[in-house]
C-alpha cells in the first residue's frame, strides 16, 4: 500500500558539538501531526474496525458451517482491510529516524498480515465457486476483486524490493528510493480500488442483501469505506512524494 520506507534526510538541524547525550533533540521527537490528522486517523481506524465486525457478525449469525468455504472469504478479507488501513496509518506522516523507523515496521507487520489473509480470503472464494461449477468474475465485485488482488501482489513485491537488503532488488538504495515513490502512489490508487471492491460485494452482492438489513450494508460497506478513503486522504504529504513523470 502506502511507502515502505523514507530514504530521505530528517528535516531536523544537526545537532552541536556541545549538544548534551541526554535529552538531546534526537531524543525528543516534534509533533508530526498536522490540524486535523489525529482525527483522520481514529475514523479511519473505527470505520474499518466498524466493516470488520459487521461482516464478522453477519457471517457467524447466519450459519457459517452450512457455507462451506464462503465465510472464509468475507471474514479474512474485511481482516486485511483493517490491516491495510493501519499499514498506511502507520506512515502518515513519519519524518524522523526514529518515527520513519517504527512506522516502517508496523507497515511491514500489517501487510505481512493482510497480504496473507486477502490471498487466502479470495482463495476461498475462487475454491467454493469452483466446487460447483459457478462462474467466475461475473460481477463487477469479482472482476474488481481479481484485479485489487492482481495488484496487491505487485504492490507487496515493490514496496519490500525497495526496503529489503539495502533496496539490493532495484540496484541499491539510491535506485530503490525512487521506487518507493511510486510505490507509495500506487498504493493510494490501489486503496480506491480495494474500498470499492468492498462496497460492492458488502452493498449490493444478492447474499449478503439477503442475510442482513439495508442499514447495516448502508453504514458498513458505503459509509465506513468513504470515511476510511476519506480519512487517509487527508492525511497524504504531496510534497513527501516527489514525483517526476518524466
Amino acid at each position: 500500500m502506502a511507502s515502505l520506507h523514507d530514504h530521505h534526510p530528517p528535516d531536523d538541524e544537526p545537532l552541536s558539538a556541545t549538544a548534551p547525550l541526554m535529552g538531546s533533540s534526537e531524543d525528543r521527537l516534534r509533533d508530526e501531526s498536522r490540524s486535523g490528522d489525529n482525527l483522520a486517523f481514529y475514523a479511519a481506524i473505527t470505520s474499518a474496525l466498524i466493516l470488520l465486525l459487521s461482516t464478522w457478525t453477519i457471517i457467524l449469525t447466519n450459519d457459517p458451517k452450512s457455507l462451506s468455504w464462503f465465510p472464509f472469504h468475507p471474514t479474512l478479507n474485511s481482516l486485511a482491510v483493517l490491516c491495510f488501513t493501519y499499514g498506511i496509518l502507520t506512515l502518515q506522516p513519519t519524518s524522523q529516524p526514529k518515527t520513519k523507523a517504527a512506522g516502517l515496521q508496523q507497515h511491514q507487520t500489517a501487510m505481512l498480515v493482510g497480504l496473507p489473509s486477502i490471498l487466502l480470503g479470495t482463495s476461498a472464494m475462487v475454491y467454493y465457486k469452483g466446487s460447483h461449477g459457478a462462474p467466475h468474475f461475473t460481477t463487477w465485485h469479482g472482476t474488481f476483486g481479481i484485479l485489487t488482488v492482481s495488484w496487491l501482489i505487485v504492490q507487496f513485491a515493490l514496496g519490500a524490493g525497495s526496503v529489503w537488503f539495502g533496496g539490493a532488488a532495484f540496484g541499491g538504495a539510491n535506485k530503490a528510493k525512487l521506487v518507493w515513490k511510486y510505490h507509495r502512489l500506487s498504493g493510494y490508487i490501489l486503496l480506491l480500488l480495494l474500498l470499492t471492491t468492498v462496497n460492492l460485494g458488502g452493498g449490493w452482492s444478492a447474499w449478503v442483501s439477503e442475510h442482513s438489513v439495508h442499514a447495516v450494508r448502508l453504514v458498513a460497506y458505503t459509509i465506513a469505506p468513504l470515511v476510511i478513503l476519506v480519512s487517509l486522504y487527508s492525511r497524504i504529504r504531496p510534497s513527501k512524494m516527489r514525483l517526476n513523470f518524466f
